[in-house]
């Protein structure tokens, strides 16, 4: 890797340009995500329970949305000079800011430090959008675009904090809604330049980081049983219906490649990076079932059987069903056979209905094994192709 120069030129970059990966600083960036999620995921296990869900969809928003404006416009306008790095440094500082604040939004619905930290992040983006404009005339309106609609809707997230509880939904959603429709309006005056194989590969990566979340709640999980009841039956079902699972998710995720359909079908990206919300709020979601999975084995239930495996089943469904649903746009063909995939969600969504009598250990174990049986059977599917992209 070479030093950055210390001031470059911010044009837009090729979106066929050869091997293009991500960087290390995108690397890095990924990184303080992986506390904030962490945070976010964590008072889903701590009995929060529905009372939980909305703050959880709420706060995972900001999360998703700092880290999709980053990713994109890094893909169209990474010059990675000194310039650039120190606002990407900005936007990490936010993003840690942000985490800090997420224990007072669940507890307390304040989201002050929450709304500072989106606030932060989005003068670095902001200040990015201002350059490019400047530096790259023919990218100028759309990039005034985006720097004039981000700010207008961060003021509107700044004048939320004085309203009252009442409306803190309400206007979550209606200020939610006009920062999606920002790139929206600003592409209308022209497409920005992103790269469709790093996009993808950028979201693979964050879904790794959302499984690698999984992974590290669940075995901090694991070692406090392991300390207050020792090993058992429960615990090892658990356990290894969890590996399963994810391992499961991980293959199904990486057999809808994305990159080829983004290339031949720019104009449906929208619909395909908006919709990982669903599978990224998911997959941070199957974390904290798991480790309730593990709590529950040690008599630290805060959900009956039936309810603890239904908060494992939702977002095994949603991620799967989303997945399909995300993908059918871009490829001609699934890989993954729909039929095959409704059949699964209908199977692991039925299996809290036999919680109470089979217990949660068998039931963490069946949705694992439903999910890595529509893996085997993708696999082994004589007519699998991979991706075709009319």
């Amino acid at each position: 890797m070479t030093s950055p120069s210390i001031r470059g030129r911010m044009v837009a970059r090729n979106p066929s340009e050869p091997h293009r990966a991500s960087s290390p600083l995108e690397l890095l960036f990924d990184l303080t995500f992986v506390v904030a999620i962490s945070q976010v995921a964590a008072p889903l296990a701590e009995g929060h329970g529905l009372d939980g869900i909305v703050p959880y969809l709420m706060v995972f928003f900001a999360i998703w949305w700092a880290w999709m404006n980053f990713t994109w416009f890094a893909s169209a306008y990474d010059i990675d000079d000194v310039p650039y790095r120190l606002l990407t440094m900005l936007q990490m500082a936010g993003v840690l800011v942000l985490a800090a604040g997420v224990p007072a939004a669940f507890e307390g619905q304040d989201y002050v430090f929450v709304t500072v930290g989106y606030l932060i992040m989005r003068v670095g983006l902001v200040s990015q959008w201002i350059r490019a404009g400047v530096e790259h005339p023919q990218g100028r309106v759309t990039a005034f675009r985006y720097a004039g609609g981000v700010t207008l809707v961060q003021l509107g997230w700044v004048a939320r904090l004085a309203l009252p509880p009442e409306f803190g939904v309400a206007s979550f959603v209606v200020l939610a809604v006009l920062d999606l429709s920002v790139p929206l309006w600003a592409e209308r005056t022209g497409s920005t330049s992103w790269h469709p194989h790093h996009i993808a590969e950028r979201y693979g990566l964050f879904t790794i980081i959302l499984l690698g979340e999984s992974v590290s709640a669940a075995t901090i999980a694991v070692k406090g049983s392991l300390s207050a009841t020792g090993v058992s039956a429960g615990l090892v079902e658990v356990a290894v219906g969890g590996l399963v699972l994810l391992f499961a998710l991980w293959w199904l995720y990486y057999l809808e490649p994305a990159g080829a359909g983004l290339a031949a079908r720019r104009n449906r990206s929208f619909l395909w990076g908006y919709g990982h919300y669903v599978i990224f709020a998911s997959l941070a979601a199957v974390g904290a079932a798991l480790e309730v999975a593990v709590e529950h084995g040690a008599g630290e239930a805060h959900l009956s059987d039936a309810g603890a495996a239904l908060a494992l089943a939702v977002p095994v469904a949603l991620f799967l069903a989303s997945l399909s649903a995300l993908h059918a746009p871009l490829a001609s063909r699934l890989a993954i056979r729909p039929a095959a995939v409704a059949i699964a969600v209908a199977l692991i969504l039925a299996v809290p209905l036999a919680a109470p009598a089979n217990g949660l250990p068998s039931s963490v174990l069946a949705i694992a094994l439903v999910a890595a049986a529509l893996a085997a059977v993708t696999i082994a599917d004589p007519r699998r192709r991979g991706e075709t992209v009319a």
